[in-house]
């Protein structure tokens, strides 16, 4: 059972020595001793259960009670192998006893010189000497247990003869000082030791099996431990009196008593024991210090608690010599040679090169070893002895400019010091020793070159990294840490800092009072101006410092009085910068403490206003500009700063808005404005944030008393939100129509100021529809600024919630009219020229597209805009898609939408909406018209209104759209350039009109872009009754100007590809929409493009011819129109021209109009094709009769029955031709049409035989 088991059960009444007592049952008999082996048994103690401090061995000492309650209880015992009797073995053989044990240690030293690295023999030398090691130790701890029990404590002097035994009794005592003198001569010092014993200290301790010189080493330590306490018990037992060594006095004439001999070997002991230490502090860096101890071995580390705990109590008990004066008296001869030989060999042996900062290391761990109890255990709450005298002397060398201490090694003492401020009491005269070193070094860096970029002076950027570097000085830190994140000067505000905490709380009489003077004192108007920027942070961490933990009005006070001993003329830029970075962090201290800053926001506040305007009028002055910028961003992280700090705003952060940031403003260029307005964001989001919580807490109904609060804070919002819009709004409204693009933040911080909140309604002066009207519903404002501002707002429900109280129901559709236009004009910003873009301009489009995709999503997340969604039947994939796409799926899906309307009032209302959504579309792409580019936003133009005219056809058939429709055909496709025909239109223009449409329409063909609106026209001029003759008039005119402007030179000519008149033609359309456009068209070829002028025939014919065969053989279909408006023309080319390209094309026509009349219903087609013929053979058989006899033959291999309807006809018009030559019969003629006759089977024969007749 150990002893904190034990002592749950003892009453508290009972006496240490009690305690004791009761524990002696339980005591294992083995000896204490030295050991830093360890085993799971060892219930997480610091040490072995076998050492002297867990063993109760020193507690037992210390108390006067039996060291060994438990043994030497028989009337023999056994040692070094003989039997001795307990109670007179020590009388009678004391020279004997300590010879043997003499004998034992020489012959462990021998073992340590025999052994080898014969593994094999491992187990047989550790057993040998551990057991030679047990003798030594048992031996002396019986020496102690003969002298409590046995040894008889001095007699009054009498006449008496004594007995033989009571003789040799009473030298006992003398004998002992003489054989442990002998003792420790024999043993020596520690550092004498071979450098293979003391090796041991470094042999693992969870070995199993040790080396000699690990025992030998380790008997050392018991031996000399055990001599004082030998003495320790013989001085109690001897009722300290002073015991002489007669016999080696008369022999050498020497003075040696037990009192010397304690002394002597104490201070030896403590010398050994510094001795190790410095071979362990040669190998420990400064910025390892604290964190490397000073001992090799738990053993050593056992050995100085034992003599802290030996000491102290004997210098408690009489007027002996303390641990830390001993330390101390040991220390002093590293740094003065001592007189003594014995001491010098000690330190010649082990010189240290860096006395100081060692005295600082050894003494820092020792203090530390105060923790631990008599028990071995660590006890925080326990007193620590402090030696702060001895310190003092170490802290004047240190900062002694004679002395030579470098940074890097000033930073570890400092270190060490405020750990001894942790463990001692503090003492003000540390402090004030500091402050006099530093005060006169505040210029100084600090910094340790071999640190890099970790050593050099850290000039604080920004108010709150200032303050959080001081207040990282004034709490508990990781103090190793220290070396590497502080310099020497802020460890040094560390110890000052805790020495103000700690005295305030401890004494109640605050130590400021004691040191204002003194740092005071220090500061004057030349001291101030000598300051550089790095003494100039010094200054401010110094009081920055005290402000937390001492007065915090006074010291402020006290700083402004001294800065204004800064003139100007005398301050840097950088110098002026910090100072307000200073100032600042003061305003972060009030602000965490909730204390008003009005009086210091408008002394800044006011040195802002003036730098501002200096900022406007050097704006067009780079360098001025930079370093008044450098001023001004101070001052804005300041304020960003207090304002994030800030639980609450109603301690006058207002007064750090005014007016020169609406000077600031307009000269701020780029990165400048980026900052400024990402400021306002942070502002505005801060004051969202604040009165949103402090109108909810009024809003759980305070009562007068709790609300007062709040409304206070409320007014002060107010002067916040007033502030803001006084000062920034100007500026954001008057840039909303900048020349260039605007950056992105202008639009987010125009929607960080409206603010359509309940809680925030009462702060916004600008109402939520003004600001609509200007930022997201404007139609001059750019699309990007439009773009990103919508998309804040639209997912904003207050928004939609403000709109519908004020009975606005044009909000969504203004919403939806806007993200058209943002979507149309994406491209507004780009060059027209077809160069490549740049890497800058990729990245801008790319971040637009993006921004787009969003607002995409949010428009569709409308109400009206997901009914019409909904009626379409529109999956939810198309948000996902681009915007482009998306816009065209939602026009289809209007288009759809009011196609399945029934009531006229439903779509009258419908059309009214729609266009409500539009807007004027045609101003939104009248800047890619007017400079024809750039190509990208061309095409965008042409193919979305082409969606519009093609999918919202009935809408613009109505009288409502009828104008836009109208606008759309001057603008687009008639404008005055295109009817220029002598004027070649723009690559890009004819390039935007020419491309085929996006893959993704459903249930169409690859379309251009110009045919959705040639379609649309289509079914409007079906639709329309009003406006028909007219709207047939455009359509004409369209078609006029781009047919030929499409039209190859030659069928075959390079890159002709299908002209985008035959893919109109040709798409799944309904037939009256389909016959309409077609006659137009054909009419249209025929007017201007069939006509002969003479017999010169028309120019691109054969491509003229080719666009109709191509027509015919897509449709496979021939229409009345067809035979009126283009058989004529063919038949013309057939007989006029011989041009291969043209008779062939013709003739293909020919036959497909031929065979489509055959497929007809009914017999209108083949009576209008008869009519055709007729007048074709009564117009030209007279000049050309065998080139239309072989076109007749032609057409009788496809259709005899039509030629032998026109038997009459021919025959007729031959005769006329011979009556007209008068020259009789034409036997040419007549057997050309012999020929023709002989192809029409029975019909044809009869008018041979006929006409032979005759």
């Amino acid at each position: 059972m150990d002893d904190d088991y034990m002592a749950s059960f003892t009453p508290l009444f009972l006496t240490e020595s009690l305690e004791m007592a009761m524990e002696v049952e339980n005591e294992n008999s083995k000896p204490s001793c030295f050991s830093c082996v360890f085993d799971n048994q060892n219930g997480g103690r610091s040490f072995s259960s076998e050492s002297y401090l867990a063993s109760g061995s020193l507690k037992r000492l210390l108390l006067r009670l039996d060291p060994s309650p438990n043994d030497y209880e028989e009337d023999t015992v056994e040692m070094f192998g003989f039997q001795w009797v307990t109670e007179m073995a020590l009388v009678e053989s004391c020279r004997l006893l300590f010879g043997l044990l003499r004998q034992r240690i020489h012959g462990l030293e021998n073992l340590v010189q025999m052994s080898s690295s014969d593994f094999s023999q491992a187990a047989n030398l550790h057993s040998e000497a551990e057991s030679i090691r047990h003798q030594c130790i048992e031996f002396l701890h019986y020496v102690k247990v003969f002298i409590f029990r046995y040894l008889e404590p001095p007699r009054a002097e009498n006449d008496g003869m004594l007995h033989p035994y009571e003789e040799l009794e009473a030298q006992v005592p003398s004998l002992l000082v003489e054989e442990l003198h002998a003792l420790t001569l024999q043993i020596g010092h520690l550092f004498e030791l071979s450098s293979s014993v003391l090796a041991a200290f470094t042999i693992q301790h969870q070995a199993k099996l040790f080396p000699p010189s690990w025992h030998l080493l380790h008997l050392h330590l018991d031996i000399h431990w055990l001599v004082l306490e030998i003495l320790h018990v013989l001085g109690e037992k001897m009722m300290r009196q002073v015991v002489y060594a007669n016999h080696f006095m008369n022999l050498t004439g020497e003075n040696l008593t037990s009192i010397s001999l304690f002394e002597t070997h104490c201070g030896n002991l403590i010398c050994d024991l510094i001795s190790i230490s410095i071979n362990k502090y040669i190998k420990v860096r400064p910025s390892e210090a604290l964190t490397s101890h000073h001992y090799p071995c738990t053993c050593i580390k056992e050995l100085w608690i034992l003599l802290i705990q030996l000491l102290d109590h004997r210098n408690k008990g009489s007027h002996t010599e303390s641990f830390w004066s001993s330390v101390n008296k040991n220390l002093k001869n590293i740094f003065e040679r001592p007189s003594s030989s014995d001491r010098m060999s000690v330190f010649e042996t082990n010189q240290c090169k860096d006395p100081l900062s060692f005295s600082w290391w050894i003494i820092t761990h020792l203090a530390s070893l105060y923790q631990f109890d008599r028990n071995g255990n660590l006890d925080e709450k326990k007193q620590k002895e402090s030696n702060w005298k001895f310190v003092e002397e170490l802290l004047k060398k240190s900062i002694d400019a004679q002395t030579g201490v470098l940074e890097e090694q000033l930073r570890m003492h400092l270190q060490c010091c405020l750990t001894l401020c942790s463990f001692w009491d503090l003492n003000l005269s540390v402090a004030t020793i500091l402050w006099d070193y530093y005060s006169k070094n505040l210029n100084s860096s600090f910094t340790v070159p071999w640190l890099g970029l970790k050593g050099l002076a850290n000039v604080s950027k920004t108010p709150l990294s200032m303050l959080e570097l001081v207040k990282s000085c004034c709490c508990d830190q990781q103090i190793p840490a220290l070396y590497k994140s502080s310099n020497s000067y802020l460890i040094f505000l560390s110890i000052l800092a805790r020495m103000m905490k700690e005295e305030a709380e401890n004494s109640g009489v605050h130590p400021w009072k004691q040191i204002k003077g003194r740092i005071y004192s220090k500061f004057h108007r030349r001291r101030m101006q000598e300051l550089t920027e790095v003494g100039l942070q010094n200054f401010f961490n110094l009081f920055l410092m005290l402000a937390i933990v001492a007065e915090r009005e006074d010291i402020v006070s006290r700083v402004l009085d001294l800065l204004d001993f800064l003139t100007p003329s005398s301050v840097t830029v950088c110098q002026r910068a910090l100072i307000w970075r200073g100032q600042f962090a003061f305003l972060l201290i009030y602000v965490e403490k909730n204390m008003d800053i009005s009086v210091l926001a408008e002394k800044l506040s006011n040195a802002f206003r003036e730098k501002a305007k200096e900022f406007l009028v050097n704006k067009n002055d780079y360098t001025q500009k930079q370093n008044l910028w450098t001023l001004l961003s101070t001052y804005i992280d300041g304020v960003q700063e207090v304002f994030e700090t800030s639980c609450n705003l109603n301690l006058s952060q207002e007064k750090l808005l005014n007016d020169g940031f609406t000077m600031l403003l307009p000269a701020c260029r780029g990165a400048e404005l980026s900052m400024v307005l990402n400021f306002l964001q942070v502002v505005l989001a801060r004051l969202r944030s604040v009165h949103k919580r402090v109108s909810q807490g009024l809003q759980l109904g305070n009562t007068a008393a709790n609300a007062q609060l709040p409304l206070v804070a409320k007014e002060h919002h107010l002067a916040v939100a007033s502030a803001l819009w006084r000062n920034f709004f100007p500026y954001l409204k008057s840039q909303r129509m900048a020349q260039m693009p605007p950056s992105p933040q202008l639009a987010d911080t125009a929607a960080a100021l409206d603010m359509p909140s309940k809680a925030l309604s009462d702060l916004q002066p600008q109402p939520v529809l003004s600001m609509m009207q200007l930022f997201g519903w404007d139609d001059m404002v750019w699309p990007q600024l439009v773009s990103r501002y919508l998309s804040h707002l639209i997912q904003n429900s207050a928004l939609y919630e403000a709109f519908s109280s004020m009975g606005y129901t044009s909000y969504e559709a203004l919403t939806v009219r806007s993200w058209f236009r943002c979507i149309l004009q994406m491209f507004i910003d780009q060059p027209t020229g077809m160069l490549a873009k740049t890497d800058a301009e990729r990245t801008v489009g790319k971040v637009y597209m993006e921004q787009l995709i969003e607002m995409t999503r949010l428009v569709f997340k409308l109400k009206e805009v997901e009914n019409v969604l909904s009626k379409a039947n529109v999956e939810e994939s198309v948000f996902k898609q681009d915007p482009k796409n998306a816009l065209v799926q939602f026009i289809k899906a209007v288009g759809r939408t009011y196609g399945g309307l029934q009531t006229l009032p439903e779509k009258s209302a419908m059309v009214a909406k729609t266009l409500e959504y539009l807007g004027d579309v045609l101003k939104y792409v009248k800047p890619y018209l007017k400079v024809k580019g750039p190509p990208e936003g061309l095409q965008l133009t042409y193919w979305i209104i082409g969606c519009l005219v093609k999918f919202w056809a009935p809408i613009l058939a109505t009288s409502k759209a009828q104008q836009l429709l109208f606008r759309i055909i001057d603008c687009l496709l008639l404008p005055h350039s295109v009817l220029q025909q002598d004027k070649e239109l723009p690559v890009a223009l004819l390039s935007a009109i020419q491309e085929s449409l996006p893959l993704y329409l459903q249930h169409l063909l690859l379309l251009n872009l110009k045919n959705y609106l040639i379609l649309g026209l289509s079914f409007i001029c079906c639709q329309s009754q009003t406006q028909g003759p007219y709207l047939n008039q455009l359509l004409g005119s369209i078609i006029q100007q781009y047919f030929g402007r499409f039209l190859p030179s030659s069928p075959t000519a390079p890159g002709a590809g299908v002209h985008p008149m035959v893919l109109a033609l040709c798409s799944s359309v309904t037939v009256s929409q389909m016959l309409h456009l077609r006659k137009t068209t054909l009419n249209v070829i025929n007017e201007h493009y069939l006509q002969f002028k003479g017999n010169a025939p028309p120019p691109r014919l054969a491509s003229v011819l080719a666009f109709i065969l191509e027509v015919l053989q897509r449709t496979e279909s021939t229409e009345l129109h067809d035979i009126n408006l283009v058989l004529p023309a063919v038949l013309k080319c057939m007989v006029l021209l011989n041009e291969l390209q043209v008779k062939k094309i013709s003739t293909d026509i020919l036959q497909y109009m031929v065979e489509g009349c055959q497929a007809g219903s009914g017999g209108e087609h083949a009576t209008q094709l008869t009519s055709v013929f007729r007048q074709f053979i009564q117009d030209y058989t007279a000049v050309y009769d065998h080139r239309v006899f072989s076109i007749l033959e032609i057409v009788a291999v496809s259709d005899q029955t039509l030629v032998t309807c026109l038997i009459p006809t021919i025959t007729q018009s031959l005769k006329d031709s011979e009556h007209k030559q008068g020259l009789g019969r034409n036997t040419a003629q007549r057997e050309a049409y012999k020929r023709l006759l002989s192809h029409l089977t029975e019909a044809g024969q009869n008018e041979i035989d006929t006409k032979n007749g005759k």
